[in-house]
């Protein structure tokens, strides 16, 4: 609870960042806190995890009043977290601005100063040419009137008068030589001051760059900070693996034991028989015996009769105690059993209690196996809110990197030659390496989904911006890739398999579903669908009814489709035709339909190559009854054609002039989005259809997401390089926040947002 935040009238400590080693407030001037209902409160990690994790609970199971008061104090409490990062978020905005500017207007000085310096020591190096040239005529003319001299003196010794002009002028020279010697000294000590002037400005450069290089050390300290969060979740795995080590071996102990102990069980069976069959044995031993001393009675009665048979008494006697000497063996031997028995019995129960210890310690590592790896769970959780957080901040556009299974016919060895992913614990899921020419290539985006993910694995990572849609924002996402890389299969699927459904029908699946649980908050949505393609640079119209309207022999659409811009950054195509939608049935008969009138083509790298770009428009209109807000939100999934080269494609044709406004219309995203990467003055939306359509997403408070598609053959390496390349791009323009659109009157129909 916020109100609780306070501990004993003390305020906690802000936010660290990124899993906490250092104070978000330690390097730059509070976070503001105007307009909190709740007075100056800062947050801490813990409260922030609270918050995050807090479950509302209820006294009535049907008492809706208490449980929207509940839920609006918890959003209340929510957007003051929100707004709490947001100022922070603006102060360090602000702050980095300002050095930004002061930077900018230090180094604009510099520069002036630099061509101001350069300018005069060029006016300088022009006046000392100048002198120069003037005392080298001076001493031409000296060494020239000196030869006349030497010739009148020679010739007219007597002509004192041309004598005395001569001895006029060379004076003349020499005071004119003097006045440009001093004229040079003056310049010396100007080009001396200009050179202490340029001593001052690189003194003062040298400081400003040491300002930078403080900036510098504050931004990696930041970066050290995200490092040491990444160390502390590399302990925990580390720490998993180490415990699930631990279980591997003693479930090899408890394996070995179980073996032991059905050794020792056999052993005792053994035992048991063996002195079953020595008690037998026994028993005929001592039945003879009997039976012998049966018969040396009758002998001995008959001998005392008969004396001829003492001789055979002999022997009786003999046999009598050799059997006795037997009998005594099979008595040790069955002592002995007895106390083998007794040993594998006291060593059976030994074995047991260990096979229990090792139990309940298997047992308990289990335990901590599943708490430590929840705790994992929980903080990648927090890591991706975070990590979402700070990019709708910053307005970056997110990027997704999906590779696509090798098909049937293609080398299944060319995967592992040319793409793999890094196991770091930094850029796993994150990092892809491409191998071309030996060299490798590596990127790091968003998410990196490998062949074998699941359309539905896909889509979790997508759902919470689809939900963005029906909070009141505009939300984008769209497929970018070569030809026959993965790009329709990932939006809209494999028609008829419920598992390997696309994009599309999973969002409008979500979207329909959240509909239906809102109502019993009072909300209520009316949703309106438009469908277009844009085909060689036309506009057309997948839901209309008229097939002339959609298409014609010669490629071109009777109706004009204009695109046009509002002042609120809403998009109006002009003729498009715009549907109410009540369930994703009917939504679905919709997107078979467009299916069956977009333009497809076959190519010799895909038999059912997409010739043109699809755009499907979902528009959200949403009013609570009972707290009268309104929100209008817009979610726009793009199906973009591929990139293809002619030499591989070998289209002709009709196939060669859909190429060639494909790769057109490509070529002007890349321009475009390389405009915003210089963050240029001029962004040239308006060179292709798409890129003007796409201009609220590209260039507005959209929440932007970018699918680039990869085919992993070696074949296809040059072109899933250079989508890499442009996705990196795209992944590092900044577009602006998103902004919810609330508390508004319900907007004309438009296409897209």
């Amino acid at each position: 609870m916020v109100g609780a935040m306070a501990n004993n009238g003390r305020i906690r400590s802000a936010f660290p960042a990124a899993n906490g080693s250092k104070d978000l407030t330690s390097n730059s001037a509070p976070a503001s806190t105007t307009g909190s209902e709740y007075g100056p409160v800062e947050f801490s990690r813990e409260d922030v995890e609270a918050l995050l994790n807090e479950r509302i609970k209820y006294k009535s199971k049907f008492n809706y009043k208490e449980r929207c008061e509940n839920m609006m104090d918890y959003i209340k409490r929510l957007r003051l977290c929100i707004r709490w990062f947001q100022e922070l978020e603006l102060d360090y905005a602000f702050e980095q601005e300002k050095l930004k500017n002061a930077l900018a207007m230090n180094e604009k000085h510099c520069a002036d100063m630099e061509t101001s310096l350069k300018n005069k020591e060029e006016e300088l190096n022009m006046i000392i040419e100048e002198l120069r040239k003037n005392f080298e005529s001076a001493q031409i003319q000296l060494a020239k009137e000196q030869t006349e001299k030497l010739a009148a003196n020679d010739s007219l010794g007597k002509e004192k008068e041309a004598r005395l002009a001569v001895e006029k002028a060379q004076a003349g020279l020499t005071e004119e030589l003097g006045k440009a010697q001093g004229e040079l000294q003056t310049a010396n000590q100007r080009i001396q001051s200009v050179n202490d002037m340029y001593k001052l400005l690189q003194e003062y450069n040298s400081s400003l760059q040491l300002y930078n290089s403080k900036l510098q050390g504050d931004l990696d300290e930041a970066h050290e900070t995200i490092k040491r969060g990444e160390k502390e979740r590399t302990a925990i795995v580390e720490n998993i693996g180490n415990l699930k080590g631990q279980f591997s071996a003693l479930q090899d102990q408890l394996a070995a034991s179980k073996a032991s102990q059905d050794d020792i069980m056999k052993q005792k069976a053994e035992l048991v028989n063996e002195v079953a069959s020595l008690k037998v044995e026994l028993q005929q031993a001592k039945d003879e015996r009997d039976h012998h001393l049966t018969e040396l009675k009758t002998l001995q009665t008959e001998a005392t009769k008969y004396n001829d048979f003492k001789d055979t008494i002999a022997e009786l006697e003999a046999t009598c105690s050799s059997q006795s000497s037997q009998i005594r063996e099979l008595q040790d031997q069955l002592v002995s059993s007895d106390r083998q028995l007794q040993m594998s019995d006291l060593t059976t129960f030994e074995k047991m209690n260990e096979f229990e210890d090792q139990k309940q310690a298997i047992i308990d590592l289990k335990s901590r196996v599943e708490e430590a790896e929840l705790k994992l769970v929980e903080g990648e959780k927090l890591r991706k809110k975070l990590h979402n957080t700070i990019l709708e901040l910053k307005g970056n556009i997110r990027v997704f990197c999906r590779v696509r299974p090798l098909l049937p016919g293609e080398n299944n060895g060319d995967e592992g030659k040319t793409i793999s992913y890094p196991a770091s614990l930094e850029l796993l899921g994150r990092g892809i390496d491409l191998m071309q020419n030996a060299q490798k290539h590596s990127f790091t985006f968003d998410k990196v989904f490998v062949p074998n993910t699941s359309q539905e694995d896909v889509f979790i990572e997508i759902s919470q911006l689809v939900q963005s849609a029906l909070d009141g924002y505009k939300v984008c996402i769209f497929a970018y890739g070569q030809t026959g890389s993965g790009k329709t299969y990932t939006m809209m699927g494999k028609p008829g398999n419920a598992e390997e459904k696309g994009l599309i029908p999973r969002c409008l699946e979500q979207i329909f579903e959240t509909r239906q649980s809102l109502r019993a908050q009072g909300w209520k949505y009316e949703l309106q669908v438009s469908m277009l393609e844009i085909y060689n640079e036309t506009i057309r119209d997948l839901l209309s009814t008229n097939k002339e309207a959609v298409r014609t022999e010669n490629g071109v659409s009777p109706q004009k489709h204009a695109i046009k811009h509002d002042a609120h950054g809403n998009t109006h195509v002009a003729e498009l035709t715009i549907l109410d939608v009540k369930s994703s049935r009917e939504v679905s008969f919709l997107l078979d339909h467009a299916a069956r009138n977009r333009s497809v083509g076959k190519t010799q790298m895909n038999e059912q190559s997409s010739r043109s770009h699809f755009v499907f428009t979902l528009r959200i209109s949403g009013v609570n009854e009972s707290t009268e807000q309104q929100v209008q939100g817009v979610l726009n999934l793009i199906d973009l054609a591929g990139s293809e080269r002619l030499s591989k494609s070998g289209s002709t044709g009709d196939r060669l002039k859909e190429t060639q406004a494909i790769n057109k219309s490509l070529s002007s995203l890349g321009d475009v989005i390389f405009a915003l990467g210089k963050k240029e003055d001029h962004v040239p939306f308006r060179n292709s259809k798409l890129t003007y359509l796409l201009q609220p997403c590209l260039g507005g408070d959209s929440k932007t997401l970018m699918f680039v598609n990869i085919a992993p053959e070696s074949s296809s390496t040059g072109e899933s390089l250079c989508s890499l390349r442009f996705a990196a791009r795209v992944n590092a323009c900044e577009i602006g926040t998103p902004r919810r659109q609330t508390n508004i009157k319900q907007l004309d129909r438009l296409s897209l947002g």
